[in-house]
């Protein structure tokens, strides 16, 4: 025990992510930095192709309805884990050790990586096969590259993640917006898009789902990047802003471009348009903003189980994300989606033991003493994710959020008896 704290140690001094410790004070960040890096976490390809399917079911009231409360419902998940994850400092795999238990915490980082790893893939696959078939690039060599970049802001961490949303995040929405304000024009303006009759008759329960289903799995690992706030107010204000603008921005475009072309995918829009660099620019910036993230959270959950740097694991993860990207995308989606619901339990069982448990109040990671397995969090986890996967009425991953919390919070009342 005492060889596996001092390693611990160590690898804390040398990685200034602090994948095994709480981040010092001195490397916490400000409202705009952590602002940038929020907005970019928000910016996320599949909220788009969302908005699509959103756009061609719902009239743009009932659109503009269904985003704020899916919005609502995403800034009250994530802005509850930034709190947690600013006052604490600590990542969303070591606050599973408080009640999932030090090895038990395991299969919360190992469903976290191995899903973010695999998006990673797919994410490099969205953007390198239309990008290839384009221009008649060959495709393998264009893998190689985009991984090797979207690795490579992962593996600098929080201060490259920063730099990188700093760039994309105005770009995005600048290009996008143009790209958007094209659209409506071409069809008389507002009045006329507001004309436009759905496709396909879509329930706002149906929709509101689907908002909140499009990032809720990603939203778990809000402390990852919430936890280097200068305080709680920064992280919970950065967090929910960032949700209702830059999600809400995602969505627009999706629905835009799919009420007026019939086309959810905002690149295929652009192209379509004769945008064709600002095209590559918005999808390839948009996925690695994406992609970065997912990677950078992979690491930290691997440096949980394995205790080694995350900068390691980081390189590890992308090198199989890269080399599995084309089969990824061709193979393992469907399987992907289903591993994505085994995450919104991870977030609920951390919320209920933080706030209901504990009580806001955590000895310090490098004191305090966690059991080996939580088996009242692993029973509340599959209690979850079965709701998650069994029950269709009301919005799914509240559904699940919700049982996972009472289950945890009545077994673990009992069990303490």
């Amino acid at each position: 025990m005492e060889a596996k704290l001092n390693m611990e140690t160590q690898f804390s001094k040398e990685d200034h992510d602090y994948a095994l410790t709480h981040v010092h004070s001195k490397d916490k960040k400000g409202f705009f930095s952590m602002f940038v890096v929020m907005l970019g976490f928000t910016f996320f390809s599949a909220s788009m192709l969302t908005g699509g399917n959103l756009g061609t079911g719902l009239s743009l009231k009932e659109f503009f309805i269904a985003v704020f409360l899916g919005n609502l419902i995403l800034a009250c998940y994530t802005g509850l884990l930034a709190y947690i994850g600013a006052d604490t400092g600590l990542s969303m795999h070591l606050l599973a050790r408080y009640s999932f238990g030090e090895k038990g915490s395991y299969l919360a980082s190992f469903v976290t990586s191995i899903t973010q790893i695999g998006w990673f893939g797919v994410g490099i696959a969205m953007f390198a096969i239309p990008v290839a078939n384009r221009f008649n690039i060959n495709l393998y060599l264009l893998v190689a590259i985009t991984g090797l970049l979207m690795t490579a802001t992962a593996y600098f961490g929080m201060k490259s993640l920063t730099i990188l949303s700093a760039i994309a995040v105005p770009a995005i929405a600048i290009l996008g917006s143009t790209s958007a304000i094209m659209a409506t024009n071409s069809v008389g303006g507002v009045q006329g898009l507001m004309n436009i009759e759905p496709t396909s008759k879509m329930a706002l329960v149906t929709a509101v789902t689907l908002c909140v289903g499009s990032f809720i799995s990603g939203g778990t690992a809000t402390p990852d990047f919430a936890r280097f706030s200068k305080n709680k107010k920064v992280a919970v204000g950065t967090t929910v802003i960032a949700f209702f603008i830059g999600n809400s921005l995602m969505f627009l475009f999706g629905a835009v471009g799919a009420m007026v072309t019939g086309n959810s995918d905002i690149a295929d829009v652009m192209f379509s348009q004769g945008l064709v660099i600002p095209a590559i620019l918005v999808l390839g910036l948009n996925i690695w903003t994406t992609n970065d993230n997912a990677i950078y959270t992979a690491g930290l959950g691997l440096s949980n189980i394995t205790k080694l740097p995350k900068k390691q694991m980081v390189i590890i993860g992308g090198l199989i994300g890269t080399l599995g990207a084309i089969w990824l995308n061709n193979n393992f989606t469907a399987f992907l989606t289903f591993l994505n619901s085994m995450l919104p339990p991870v977030g609920g069982i951390i919320i209920a033991d933080y706030f209901f448990i504990k009580k806001r109040k955590y000895d310090n990671i490098e004191k305090a003493k966690f059991k080996s397995v939580n088996w009242v969090a692993i029973v509340a986890f599959l209690a979850g994710f079965i709701v998650a996967n069994v029950v269709t009425v009301g919005v799914i991953a509240v559904n699940a959020i919700l049982t996972t919390m009472i289950v945890y919070i009545i077994g673990t009342k009992i069990t303490d008896k």
